[in-house]
């Protein structure tokens, strides 16, 4: 026994002096095995459900990481599907879970419902210049500097997440192509429709306005992300600019 144990020491020096594994704090992970981090690199996809629940718990205990403490919770209630079924009562009941925490897993578990339940046709389908104008002119009405949305689309012109915004002065917006798809790229989105406001309240598009916009229409190009139209908003008006072929060909509006 007491050979195995020196052997075990001297091929995991993690082994602690009773044999058992002992304790490393998620910092000492590397960097690709802790879970927050992971997420943001590569999405919530890869992660394990451990993983997920470490990232729901936010931390652990002394002696006890938040991840190991995730695949304990997990073993404790009959993994993910007794989870799922378990109450707030239930969920306390493991080591180390109090109300806070539980609180936290039946909000998540919760989400996680709702979302099952989201019917697509409930999404604003953007598929005109008035539509645009109606979902989303009010958003921009009353702002004393240039903001721009960019709403991202599915294949079928329905909004994808919320309209990312970007913020300029009284009138300019100075904006780069990666800011603007940055949003669109992580929701897969197909297509972009982009909206700005004149705070002057005269929805006339400038030649600054049509220079950029058919320099996002070239990017968009690159990333496989259609510019469907860039909508100006004045005060109570709007002009489309692909219905006026302003940096886009006459009449390409429809799909």
């Amino acid at each position: 026994m007491l050979l195995r144990f020196f052997l075990r020491r001297a091929y995991n020096p993690r082994v602690s002096e009773n044999g058992t594994a002992a304790y490393r704090s998620i910092r000492e992970l590397d960097e690709g095995d802790r879970p927050r981090e992971k997420l943001l690199r590569h999405g919530p996809g890869v992660l394990s459900e451990a993983e997920l629940l470490a990232i729901v718990l936010g931390s652990g205990l002394q002696g006890e990481n938040v991840l190991d403490m995730a695949r304990r919770v997990l073993e404790t209630m009959g993994n993910l599907p007794g989870l799922v079924r378990a109450d707030t009562r239930v969920i306390q009941r493991a080591k180390g879970v109090g109300p806070a925490k539980a609180a936290q897993i039946a909000a998540a578990i919760e989400l996680g419902r709702r979302v099952q339940q989201i019917d697509p046709e409930q999404r604003p389908q953007l598929t005109s210049p008035e539509a645009v104008y109606r979902h989303f002119g009010s958003l921009l009405l009353g702002r004393t500097n240039e903001s721009l949305l960019v709403l991202s689309l599915d294949t079928k012109g329905r909004l994808l997440g919320a309209p990312s915004s970007l913020d300029g002065t009284v009138n300019a917006v100075n904006i780069r192509p990666a800011e603007v798809f940055r949003e669109p790229v992580v929701l897969a989105a197909t297509s972009v429709i982009l909206v700005h406001n004149h705070p002057s309240g005269d929805p006339q598009p400038s030649p600054q306005d049509v220079a950029v916009t058919r320099e996002l229409v070239t990017a968009g190009q690159v990333l496989g992300i259609t510019v469907h139209d860039h909508v100006v908003v004045g005060q109570g008006s709007y002009v489309s600019m692909r219905t006026e072929g302003l940096a886009f060909r006459k009449n390409g509006g429809k799909r």
